[in-house]
């Protein structure tokens, strides 16, 4: 019978020490938020994310299982351009994906996913253009087969979608309308206008069939508002589903676009509600899930 009580009380200890009830109050609205972003990035990436390290002069590093280090923050303060050219994984994490359905376009300057930290890409899905080239497998993309990144599950995710989608445009206009002629997938070359590659060149972001409404820098915003609010709302939502975000949610709109970003849509699927203080920081994820419950534990651990 003792043995048992020992137990019980010893369990309820590990609970209380890795799993506070509330934030500790230390924690500000920044690292309840970095807490979270670095959440978000471990678990979307496990097979490359070795841990975080904490120094003493409070940077933060995300440690890959290379042994390269991405800085959290580099703390200084940037202009909506700056970021997308120099951004650090705080500023890729710091627009709010919404996974609800959108009536409008977003504001100008929102892009929750355009903003890509080049080190955490290259860590994952290649680091140059052979290299990502041996990762890429073929993907049917109704009647035409595409290539797509098989790291990190990005492949499996398109086929997932691929095999819901088409069968349903069948005898879903809106869904065939959005969905053929698709554009591509695979291009190594970079953004128009940058010196900065595409995630086309990773092999993570497909187009589908294109409208001459449907990037910012073709369209006005009226015209784009419109195309968005025609644009089949089940594509989108079967595509988020598998981590993918769309450019029909970005306020510099892109809505035939679609990129594997899982860190992006699993802070969107966790952390959309306002944190409250006297709540964790991890409110929003399930610790029946033991990889999350592990996440959550080396976290603390780190920030204790």
């Amino acid at each position: 019978m003792k043995r048992i009580i020992y137990c019980i009380v010893g369990m309820f200890l590990f609970v209380r020490i890795n799993f506070p009830t509330k934030a500790s109050a230390k924690d500000t609205d920044y690292e309840v938020t970095m807490k979270q972003d670095l959440f978000c990035l471990m678990m979307a990436y496990p097979e490359y994310v070795k841990g975080i390290q904490y120094n003493e002069d409070k940077t933060v590093y995300l440690v890959m299982k290379s042994g390269r280090k991405i800085l959290y923050d580099d703390r200084k303060s940037k202009n909506f351009e700056e970021k997308l050219a120099y951004p650090d994984l705080q500023d890729m994490m710091e627009d709010l994906y919404p996974l609800s359905s959108v009536t409008k376009l977003m504001d100008k300057n929102f892009d929750p996913g355009r903003c890509r930290v080049y080190p955490l890409l290259e860590e994952v899905y290649g680091n140059s253009k052979g290299q990502i080239e041996r990762s890429l497998v073929i993907v049917n993309c109704g009647g035409k087969r595409y290539q797509f990144n098989s790291n990190n599950n990005a492949a499996e995710a398109l086929k997932n979608v691929m095999e819901e989608v088409i069968p349903l445009s069948a005898s879903r206009g809106d869904i065939a309308n959005c969905l053929y002629p698709a554009n591509g997938t695979y291009n190594y070359r970079v953004i128009s206008g940058t010196n900065r590659l595409s995630p086309h060149a990773f092999g993570i972001a497909i187009d589908l069939a294109r409208d001459k409404r449907d990037y910012w820098k073709w369209a006005s915003r009226e015209e784009g508002e419109k195309r968005l609010l025609s644009y089949s709302k089940e594509l989108v939502e079967i595509f988020e589903k598998n981590n993918f975000v769309w450019g029909g949610k970005w306020g510099h709109f892109d809505t035939l676009h679609f990129e594997y970003r899982p860190e992006i849509i699993l802070k969107g699927r966790c952390f959309s509600n306002k944190h409250e203080i006297e709540e964790p920081w991890y409110k929003g994820v399930s610790l029946e899930d033991d990889t999350a419950r592990n996440y959550v534990e080396k976290i603390n651990q780190v920030f204790k």
